[in-house]
């Protein structure tokens, strides 16, 4: 028997973008949401190359497996969680953890000193456990 390969993040790659934007749809479409929703969300969810360029968006990976896609930007002393998502057949295995502890060291390291996360409400829970405070409600940033 083989065990299998370790978690572990590490700068996604160009030639991810796609991939990497398709696992952001599958892992909003899990929430439930319809199909009409979730065709006004495919920009929003879309994995831009520039932010892979700049450094931004993380990866979880196991050996060549694609399991989850952070994304970080930093103005100033803020950062910005752009994106966490986490391949549905990969939920409860800490990959969604384990991105945003590197998503927040990224932020750090580029002088970020606060976090903030516009999250899906059904995600909510998620942050609060991982130490976030729910300040308010806000706007989607993919559905007017």
């Amino acid at each position: 028997m083989t065990d299998s390969p370790p978690l572990t993040v590490r700068p996604a790659r160009a030639e991810e973008a796609a991939a990497l934007s398709a696992l952001c749809f599958r892992s909003k479409a899990s929430w439930g949401y319809d199909t009409a929703f979730m065709a006004r969300s495919r920009a929003a969810l879309e994995v831009k190359p520039a932010a892979i360029a700049a450094g931004e968006v993380l990866v979880a990976v196991e050996g060549d497996a694609l399991l989850g896609v952070a994304g970080v930007s930093v103005d100033g002393d803020v950062a910005d969680l752009d994106l966490l998502f986490v391949e549905p057949a990969a939920f409860g295995r800490d990959v969604g953890r384990t991105l945003l502890e590197a998503a927040a060291d990224l932020a750090r390291n580029r002088g970020a000193r606060r976090m903030t996360i516009l999250a899906d409400p059904g995600a909510r829970g998620f942050y609060e456990r991982m130490g976030a405070r729910f300040v308010r409600m806000g706007p989607s940033d993919a559905i007017p």
